[in-house]
């Protein structure tokens, strides 16, 4: 009657094993969590995106700050002077409008007494020609804010891909975690059958204490398992920019989805289009040749409208005012070679540009074809990984039949356990690197996004 009830027990564990999801999920009054979920919250909370939202919001300041260039520059200023120069002090006079008959006594005008004078002055200067200098520097800042919103756009997609790739890897924790579980289960009825076996004289000591063993190996393997969770946990929180003591009750399984259609070229061509850090690079390139541009019409002549409008006074009681426009020519005929080095600097900073671009381009391509790749060998191995779990259930069960007969020994069942257990692992295995390369050949393309769906 016991061997008959291990039989009709073995069906339903094996059964177990099959189940989606695993058994040692977190309680249900965790919050559950989707793999879409994850992406979001990465999307709304990971630092890394909240820092590159500023500087998009840096880079529209800065096109203000570019665009300021072509208006008028408004100023005050407030001086006091205390002087007996004779210079001064009749021209602080004459300003003050405060000059009489005395004043121009040679005595007087020799040995001024000291006078103090209060300049109030409200100056504006235009800067109406710069070479062109202004205009190509608001162009560069237009360029630099587009290129910061791919920065935003490739960081975003950096971080999702981080989420969804720590939560596949949560999810596989959780499985091999699972697959111990049922290990433990059936390593334990097989130590009950081999403790009925010794007791009645079927079986040696030495199985019983073999069998013991390997439960408390399974049971280390427990324990590295529930760190292995609380370690990806950990690493899910961190790319969601959740608190480190998060837990979540996990809601996507590891499905088989769909093969990777199409052929390589094609998702090459498409990461060489989409990808937002090469079209980033490009944008880039554009600055540069604009800097060339600008350092260039430092050599052209600038022109400034200048105007001001004074009051001086000694108390504040009685006051003169004036007022001054005029044009200001500025040419800079010597400059020590600066201006040419700018220039020169400009270039080389070109040439870097550019050949980072070409390494870029490069780099998009191995990382499309290695994305590309392992999904392919994923998706293969998923069929032979479970054509394996098939055969070493079915091979576990006549290892078992033959051992409870006497045919065979402790070291063959206690192989085929292990056999199932490493066979249920690589199913799992496969699944989760099935999933972890297409969101990798997503990310390598340039089209993830939070609502991207396995």
């Amino acid at each position: 009657m016991k061997q008959m009830s291990f039989r009709s027990a073995w069906p339903m564990l094996f059964f177990a094993c099959l189940c989606f999801f695993p058994s040692k999920l977190p309680a249900t009054d965790v919050p559950p969590l989707t793999i879409s979920d994850a992406m979001q919250l990465a999307d709304k909370q990971n630092p890394k995106i909240k820092a590159a939202l500023s500087q998009v919001s840096a880079a529209d300041h800065r096109i203000t700050q570019a665009e300021s260039g072509f208006l008028p520059q408004v100023f005050f200023t407030e001086t006091f002077s205390h002087t007996n120069n004779p210079l001064w002090a009749f021209g602080n006079r004459l300003n003050q409008e405060a000059i009489t008959q005395t004043d121009f006594d040679p005595a007087r005008l020799n040995h001024p007494d000291p006078l103090n004078n209060f300049n109030s002055a409200l100056s504006v200067e235009w800067p109406v020609y710069r070479g062109g200098q202004t205009r190509i520097g608001v162009n560069q800042a237009k360029l630099d804010r587009q290129a910061q919103d791919l920065f935003l756009t490739r960081t975003r997609q950096e971080v999702i891909a981080l989420a969804a790739t720590a939560y596949t890897g949560l999810v596989l924790a959780y499985h091999h975690l699972d697959v111990i579980h049922k290990s433990l289960e059936t390593a334990s009825l097989h130590l009950e059958m081999i403790r009925k076996r010794y007791e009645n004289g079927l079986a040696v000591k030495s199985d019983l204490l073999r069998t013991q063993v390997h439960i408390a190996e399974l049971d280390q393997d427990r324990i590295q398992a529930e760190s292995r969770i609380s370690m990806a946990m950990a690493a899910l929180n961190a790319a969601m920019g959740a608190p480190g003591d998060s837990n979540w009750r996990l809601a996507t399984g590891l499905v088989k989805g769909e093969p990777v259609p199409g052929p390589i070229d094609e998702w090459i061509g498409l990461s060489q289009s989409r990808r937002p850090d090469m079209q980033y690079l490009l944008l880039q390139e554009q600055i540069a040749e604009d800097e060339i541009q600008k350092s260039r019409a430092a050599h052209l002549p600038n022109i400034n409208l200048i105007g001001s409008y004074e009051l001086n006074s000694q108390d504040f009681r009685n006051s003169g005012d004036s007022y001054t426009v005029g044009a200001m020519l500025r040419v800079n005929l010597y400059s020590g070679d600066r201006i040419s080095a700018k220039t020169r600097e400009s270039e080389a900073m070109l040439s870097r540009i550019r050949a980072m671009r070409n390494d870029t381009a490069a780099g998009i391509e191995v990382q499309t074809r290695q994305a590309f790749l392992q999904a392919q060998s994923a998706w293969n191995r998923i069929s032979v990984a479970e054509a394996a779990v098939s055969q070493s259930e079915e091979g576990l069960r006549i290892v078992r039949d033959r051992y409870e007969n006497g045919l065979l020994t402790l070291v063959s069942l206690l192989d085929a356990e292990v056999a199932l257990q490493s066979a249920h692992n690589n199913r799992y295995r496969s699944l989760h690197d099935y999933l972890a390369a297409r969101i990798q050949l997503s990310l390598a393309t340039g089209t993830l996004d939070p609502n991207y769906e396995l």
